[in-house]
């Protein structure tokens, strides 16, 4: 009898063949002509059916903002500091959500259909798990079927993990089963959030052992997953199930999960440094190209890499939509850019590594001014070099004027944008402005970079200040900051200062990654609930909470009805981050000067953040860090038991208890 899960999913139809975004995914043809039987004895044809069940989880993956396997939005991005003027329903004062309708429906339903939802997705890895090990398969090489192994628990592995950080424990099913709504043994109830991780790491060790830790052939394979990428994955959960979110006892320095954590980040370093990978580049300069350096082409510090296809014919690939949502209208992006918020310029480092204070020397009308190296890889302001394929010189202007206190504004080429800077991360400086949608620019889920700040992160939550220092010096070495006072960093003198740290460098180096919410998640970050232990009062941070995210303009000091500059004083400023010191800081006074001449600081005309018309703060009510489940999965599976925080289906308080 054919397996009923491999029919399902070929009849979704081979999304693979209709746009597949995933390079190494790109030469596979469709097979639903085959049964399962030719299917398992074949390479070529098992491989394929692989490919489409990575076209599942990752298929709507094109930039890196956007958050959750297989869902793929940027709504978490949204509740974070990062960007602006969009309110979530989560950080919505006027709403309080709490029911069973209110909850994320993200988990989906209990369906014998073939909805691309978590459980689905599972139910594919389990299928191919157990296939590679029955006698279908034998024709297959052990090699192959080890791989496919490794690949399917690495992805059952991701997609715990995410439903996890959705939901805190769910029920845990490692094999396929048949739906239905009668057989008590399928009834699984939710698992602890603990035993939930145990499976998680389990996963991702047989992926580990599984799995090489790079493939042999880029140029089909590059963008696979590997033992090394389960490696770090297993210490980003780790990480996760040692935060104050899970973790009761976060601020005990013996605490056995953070030495879990710190353990498994610190063999995930080892083998990895074996095997080839680390920090890419030594200067600024190599950080922002990193991305850039050529599909199926193995990169040290990629170790969860996804690539894209710059053709504009669907039936082969799609591309990176990054490029085009940076590009602003003067460079034929599809809009203005992502505006940086005040609260991300005011945010880098000084040059020397310092925190941008008054003390330090920072003044927020000359935001552009002695920043750290990383400021101009990752915000264009007006000025500064941002080239395009053509045009290595190119450079943009933000700011506005307008001819009296009521009169109609104007805005320097059209970018109606809420900041004199906009995002300019992982952009291509040879991208081609008549393809900017179809970008094959990599994105790197998970760098190298991250695994140091897992492991300065766990030194710095046991007490190891000076190796958490240590650590984070590797990674501001790398751009250039110079070493003295520690990189900038100084000595924290308790390892609550260390976290902060911490926590600040991956709100540097990580911006706009797509990691920002999880680490005010996991450390509970919007406002002081007792559930954190106080987290956010003890390392000294102000809660997002009774914040919001600031812009402003560049606006031209007196009223006139024409640019205030001529084409002469703007191609007289050319920006450029690679140029010697002494000729980059001449270009930043240029700059200064002409906006003291020109120009000052002006407030928005509207609230960036606002419902319904209405200046809001960010509200994030202490059961939103973790969902509870929505009605439609709780009507059918009467078992399961709701979040506490949230009601039940009957309208009753919920029970579980995801710190567990």
């Amino acid at each position: 009898m054919k397996n009923k899960i491999f029919f399902l999913l070929l009849s979704v139809g081979l999304l693979v063949s209709t746009g597949c975004s995933k390079k190494f995914l790109e030469n596979t043809k469709d097979y639903t002509q085959y049964g399962e039987p030719q299917v398992f004895s074949n390479e070529t044809l098992a491989g394929q059916y692989i490919a489409q069940i990575y076209q599942e989880f990752f298929g709507a993956y094109n930039n890196p903002l956007q958050q959750v396997v297989g869902l793929y939005n940027t709504n978490r991005s949204n509740m974070t500091e990062e960007l602006g003027g969009t309110i979530i329903n989560y950080t919505n004062p006027t709403i309080t959500l709490q029911t069973v309708t209110d909850a994320d429906g993200y988990y989906g339903v209990s369906t014998s259909g073939s909805a691309n939802n978590p459980y689905t997705r599972i139910r594919y890895c389990n299928n191919i798990i157990e296939k590679m090990d029955e006698p279908i398969t034998d024709n297959l090489s052990a090699s192959f079927r080890a791989s496919a192994k490794g690949q399917m628990y690495f992805l059952r592995a991701w997609q715990y993990f995410d439903l996890v950080r959705v939901y805190g424990g769910v029920p845990i099913v490692t094999t396929v089963q048949n739906n239905s709504t009668t057989d008590p043994s399928i009834q699984v109830p939710r698992a602890k959030s603990s035993e939930c991780f145990a499976q998680i790491v389990k996963d991702l060790d047989s992926a580990a052992a599984l799995l090489p830790m790079s493939w042999a052939s880029a140029s089909t394979d590059y963008g696979r997953l590997t033992a090394a990428g389960a490696l770090a994955m297993k210490s980003r959960v780790l990480l996760t199930a040692a935060s104050p979110l899970f973790n009761t006892d976060w601020d005990n320095p013996g605490d056995p999960k953070w030495q879990a954590a710190l353990q498994a980040s610190l063999d995930a370093e080892t083998k990895l440094t074996a095997a080839g990978y680390g920090l890419y580049g030594s200067s600024a300069k190599d950080w922002a190209s990193m991305t850039t350096q050529g599909n199926s082409k193995f990169n040290k510090e990629a170790l969860i890499v996804f690539q894209f296809s710059n053709t504009i014919t669907s039936s082969i690939g799609f591309g990176n939509s990054w490029e085009n949502s940076l590009r602003p209208k003067d460079y034929g992006g599809n809009g203005n850019g992502i505006s940086a918020t005040k609260e991300m310029l005011d945010l880098f480092p000084m040059a020397n590594g310092s925190r941008p204070t008054v003390a330090n020397g920072y003044v927020d009308t000359f935001f552009f001014a002695n920043r750290d190296p990383r400021f101009y890889r990752t915000f264009e302001f007006s000025g500064e070099k941002w080239s395009i394929k053509g045009n290595a010189n190119k450079t943009t202007w933000f700011y506005r004027w307008k001819p009296s206190a009521t009169g109609k504004v104007s805005y320097y080429g059209n970018n109606q944008t809420n900041s004199p800077a906009i995002v300019r991360k992982m952009s291509d400086p040879n991208a081609d402005s008549t393809g900017f949608a179809f970008s094959n620019t990599n994105i790197f889920e998970y760098r190298y970079a991250e695994l140091i700040l897992n492991i300065a992160e766990c030194y710095a939550a046991t007490g190891d200040i000076n190796d958490a220092v240590t650590y984070l010096g590797k990674i501001r070495a790398r751009v250039g900051i110079p070493s003295t006072n520690n990189y900038g960093i100084g000595t924290p003198a308790t390892k609550y200062e260390a976290l902060n740290d911490c926590l600040y460098e991956r709100q540097v180096e990580l911006a706009y990654e797509g990691k920002r919410f999880w680490d005010v998640q996991r450390w509970m970050l919007y406002d002081n609930t007792p559930k954190s232990g106080n987290s956010v009062q003890k390392l000294g941070l102000t809660p997002l909470n009774g914040t919001h995210r600031n812009g402003y303009y560049w606006q031209a000091k007196n009223y006139t009805s024409t640019d205030p500059l001529t084409d002469s004083i703007r191609n007289s400023i050319l920006i450029d981050p690679d140029a010697s010191t002494t000729n980059f800081n001449a270009q930043i006074a240029a700059l200064e000067n002409v906006y003291r001449n020109n120009f000052v600081m002006t407030p928005l005309d509207q609230a960036w953040d606002q419902v319904s018309g209405t200046p809001v703060d960010i509200l994030f009510r202490p059961n939103y860090y973790l969902s509870g489940l929505n009605s439609s999965v709780l009507s059918i599976d009467p078992w399961i038991t709701q979040t506490e925080g949230w009601l039940d289906y009957s309208g009753g308080a919920g029970t579980f208890d995801y710190q567990q």
